[in-house]
């Protein structure tokens, strides 16, 4: 659970953030367009069957945006077109993720695609692409013109990247010849490299100079780095009672994770069965001991924690200030201290 002075944080922060969202997702609407609107309100959880928090995500990387905003001096309320824009980006590529996985369900829900097919779903994805690039230009209003211009250069960058990871992903369903040097290429791009604008977004708004903007883009980028990292570890050893998530699917649905990237490098007992035949249900527990045996558990441990410590050492070199600097601080321990 977050901390006092995190939550704090949580309780101010989301509702301002939730309040910049649907204020740059109105833009989507007017006569005629009520159905696209709809569908981008759907998939940021605000109508529909079920839709509330527990619909619309965390808002994490928002968030990170307004801590590190204030932390490097700023107002908060400044970085909130920011906030918008990488929230949106995320959620524009989670649409188009979802049918290139062909995923019926996003967040426990009917995904866009499913429910307006994939024509619609993708001309969804990229208004709010689009609505995305909008938003972040409104820091010339609220920080100034050279912030916003800074800041909408990262965005596209960051954009691209996550294209080019996915695209990464994808191609390597299919490839037998992965090493772990393939890994690192790949996570950059879909979970680093967001994680990493929204750190470094936030200290633009805040006016900081250049080598405090590097310093949060590196804590952001070792944050998601050492984020997924645990993320895969948990996909095969976590308790899924405690992390939300079946420790089966990762294996079963043959994805190239950090573990299983080692094990396959080692090529013992548990190459020998991933690569003979579709992993079922039945096959986990073994197979997953076999890796714990193999030595994938500890390594994938050993890089988790390294990244950790690199994000801290980073977040240390941006000396982030006051009670949001406390509660960036706890953020991150509250994001990778997830329960095995």
């Amino acid at each position: 659970m977050p901390t006092p002075t995190l939550d704090r944080f949580f309780q101010v922060c989301l509702p301002a953030i939730e309040e910049e969202l649907r204020l740059a997702v109105a833009f989507a609407g007017g006569p005629g367009l009520e159905a696209l609107h709809g569908m981008l309100a759907y998939h940021m959880g605000w109508e529909g069957e079920t839709s509330g928090p527990n619909a619309s995500g965390k808002r994490i990387r928002p968030l990170l945006v307004l801590l590190a905003c204030a932390a490097a001096g700023g107002e908060w309320t400044d970085a909130l077109p920011g906030a918008a824009a990488v929230e949106l980006v995320h959620n524009f590529s989670l649409i188009h993720d979802d049918i290139e996985d062909n995923s019926d369900l996003r967040r426990g829900r009917p995904t866009v695609w499913k429910i307006w097919g994939i024509p619609q779903a993708i001309n969804a994805g990229d208004a709010m692409y689009a609505l995305a690039q909008l938003s972040v230009l409104r820091l010339q209003h609220t920080a100034s013109q050279p912030a916003a211009l800074q800041a909408a250069v990262i965005l596209q960058q960051t954009c691209l990247a996550l294209t080019q990871g996915q695209y990464r992903d994808i191609s390597y369903e299919q490839r037998h010849d992965l090493a772990l040097d393939d890994y690192w290429p790949m996570i950059e791009g879909k979970t680093a490299a967001l994680v990493a604008a929204s750190a470094e977004i936030g200290a633009i708004a805040a006016l900081a100079d250049h080598e405090t903007c590097s310093a949060y883009r590196e804590f952001g980028r070792a944050l998601g780095l050492a984020f997924q990292a645990q993320d895969d570890l948990l996909g095969i050893w976590g308790d899924s009672a405690l992390t939300g998530k079946s420790a089966e699917s990762d294996l079963v649905t043959g994805k190239k994770s950090l573990p299983v990237l080692y094990g396959l490098e080692q090529k013992g007992l548990f190459a020998l069965r991933w690569l003979a035949a579709p992993v079922e249900p039945a096959d986990v527990p073994a197979l997953a001991r076999q890796l714990e045996l193999d030595g994938a558990r500890e390594y994938t441990r050993q890089r988790a924690d390294e990244l950790t410590n690199a994000a801290r050492q980073a977040l240390e070199r941006a000396n982030p200030q006051g009670e949001a600097g406390q509660a960036l601080v706890q953020l991150a321990d509250w994001l990778l201290g997830r329960n095995m």
